[in-house]
């Protein structure tokens, strides 16, 4: 063969394979347009059944909202139109008739503040954001537990920060969840027992409110579910107070954890951060390991703050 017939050999080789490329490219266009359709008409489908699941989730979430609420309120509701009936007797005796009142207004109350915590958690964290001292803080929840932990005859301890600190957030918000922990940590307290607060994380962004009990601790089948809404270990609550304290803590860019205390008992730890603090970092997640705390002597019902931190008469 010559040079020639060889070079034109060549070029037809060439034209053939340009023109298998061609139609192999027309085929993979033609092929990647029918699959962009396909994946365009399956993400349609994917969003509206997931559209239709998201709406029979919170359907049930809005069932299972009102069953749980109308039990809240069902046993409270009962007891004071039980007292309140009594009142009506006429021969219902002085001291009697004070009972019975009192015993109703208490039902009342309470039924107030269960309507006051399905409220706050329906409604979620609407934050007034501002930077506030610590300090201050701490001696008003001193003087708002005193009579609780008197009464309870537990021994309760707040500690201020090692050095003036600063927080950023919603005040109200903020004393509310961490009157939300110590109420529970309290109510778990035997008498003689002991139940702290203390605030650590002074050099990092988060302020680590740490609040420590004496108590019996979390049941292992509870730990999962303790920050679930309506989920409480006790025969009377709302089961929305840790519920209210998580939703505080992220709202904030903070969190919560819970960790049984070596010594018995539990411990939370709420982290906020400081004013000015960088939160922008990840966090972590899940619970920490506890540690021993003092011993209290037994049937005490005092309420211990530094001489330097005490606000008033505090007891």
């Amino acid at each position: 063969m010559s040079e020639q017939d060889s070079q034109r050999a060549d070029d037809a080789q060439l034209r053939q394979a340009f023109a298998l490329f061609s139609a192999t490219s027309e085929k993979l266009a033609g092929t990647y347009l029918e699959l962009q359709a396909q994946v365009a008409r399956l993400t349609s489908e994917l969003a509206a059944a997931n559209g239709e699941l998201a709406r029979r989730e919170r359907l049930s979430a809005l069932g299972e909202m009102a069953a749980q609420v109308a039990h809240q309120l069902r046993t409270p509701l009962a007891t004071a139109l039980l007292y309140t009936g009594h009142l009506a007797r006429p021969q219902l005796s002085d001291a009697d008739r004070i009972r019975f009142a009192g015993k109703s207004l208490s039902r009342l109350r309470y039924l107030e503040r269960l309507i006051q915590d399905m409220l706050l958690f329906v409604k979620g964290a609407r934050l007034d954001r501002e930077a506030f001292p610590l300090r201050p803080l701490l001696e008003e929840l001193a003087q708002t537990l005193e009579p609780h932990a008197a009464q309870r005859k537990v021994h309760l301890e707040l500690s201020p920060p090692e050095a003036e600190s600063t927080l950023t957030g919603d005040r109200q918000a903020i004393a509310g969840a961490l009157i939300n922990l110590l109420e529970n940590a309290l109510q778990a307290t035997p008498e003689g027992g002991q139940v702290s607060l203390g605030v650590g994380g002074q050099g990092s962004p988060f302020a680590a409110f740490q609040v420590n009990d004496t108590g019996a601790g979390i049941p292992e089948a509870a730990q999962e579910r303790l920050f679930e809404p309506f989920f409480s270990t006790r025969g009377e609550g709302s089961g929305l107070g840790l519920a209210i304290v998580r939703q505080v803590a992220e709202a904030h860019g903070g969190w919560v954890e819970w960790a049984p205390r070596e010594g018995g008992g539990s411990r939370f730890t709420l982290y906020l951060p400081f004013a000015g603090g960088d939160v922008a970092q990840a966090y972590p997640q899940g619970v920490g390991r506890g540690c021993n705390a003092a011993e209290t002597p037994a049937a005490t019902t005092t309420l211990s703050l530094p001489a330097s931190f005490t606000g008033g008469d505090l007891g």
